[in-house]
C-alpha cells in the first residue's frame, strides 16, 4: 500500500467514524458517549455538524478516531489469546467493565 492508498483509507475511515459517531449521538446520546469514549461538548460538537462540514474534517490526513485500549490486560481479554472459547464472553464482559469505568473516571 503507497502513501496515497493510505490517505485514501484514512480519509474514508475518518467519514465514516463521523456518520456513525453523529448517528450514535442522536440516536442514544448515553450509549454513544461511552462507546465512543467521548465527552458531552465533543458529542455536542459532532452532533451538530453539518454534512459539509463533515465532509471537510474527514478530508484531513489525520486520523480521527483512536484505540482507546492502550492496556496489556482489555488487550488480552478482548483477544481471549491463550484461553479457551467457552470463556470468551466472560472475557469480553470483563474487558467492558473496565472500559466501562474508564469512562466514568474520564467523564
Amino acid at each position: 500500500m503507497n502513501a496515497d492508498q493510505i490517505l485514501t483509507e484514512i480519509r474514508e475511515a475518518n467519514l465514516s467514524y463521523l456518520m456513525l459517531a453523529q448517528s450514535l449521538i442522536r440516536t442514544d446520546r448515553e450509549q454513544a458517549l461511552f462507546r465512543l469514549g467521548i465527552s458531552e461538548e465533543t458529542a455536542t460538537l459532532i452532533a451538530t455538524l453539518t454534512p459539509a462540514q463533515i465532509m471537510k474534517i474527514s478530508s484531513g490526513n489525520t486520523l480521527l478516531c483512536r484505540f482507546r485500549m492502550d492496556d496489556d490486560l482489555v488487550w488480552g481479554l478482548l483477544t481471549s489469546h491463550g484461553k479457551p472459547a467457552a470463556n470468551d464472553h466472560v472475557s469480553r464482559l470483563h474487558a467492558s467493565i473496565l472500559l466501562a469505568g474508564r469512562h466514568q473516571e474520564a467523564a
